[in-house]
């Protein structure tokens, strides 16, 4: 099981009952075989550019753990889902490999920075005979 976080964007109109439409989508999760971990109501907020000739929309964020074959599944049902304007799944997987350093990169720059001195030195021992 990976750790996936999905955004959903919901009609404003769904702003007095939010939780049917919370339940909702839980149950699609559940139903692909995701566990919610976390939920994150951000609640109404004014979108960048209009969607669905909607200037407002209802943000509510999900940290799930679910098999990778499964997503599938969640983005299609999701793309039909008639409260959801919009949506988004990411990988928490792959954010955590891009935080780490490369290890490589370092060594590199120390090989670099080695190189360097030594031109620097050999420069120095020439102009020191001249």
């Amino acid at each position: 099981m990976r750790q996936y976080e999905i955004a959903v964007v919901l009609h404003p109109d769904l702003e007095i009952d939010i939780e049917g439409a919370t339940t909702k989508i839980e149950k699609i999760i559940a139903n692909a075989g995701g566990k919610v971990t976390k939920k994150d109501n951000w609640g109404k907020r004014k979108l960048a550019y209009q969607i669905k000739k909607q200037d407002w929309g209802i943000y509510v964020f999900y940290q799930v753990s679910l098999d990778p074959s499964n997503v599938a599944s969640i983005d299609s049902t999701l793309r039909i889902t008639e409260e959801v304007m919009r949506y988004l799944v990411v990988s928490l997987e792959d954010i955590r490999y891009i935080n780490k350093p490369n290890p490589s990169a370092k060594t590199d720059k120390k090989e670099a920075k080695d190189k360097d001195e030594v031109e620097q030195s050999e420069t120095s021992d020439k102009e020191d005979k001249e």
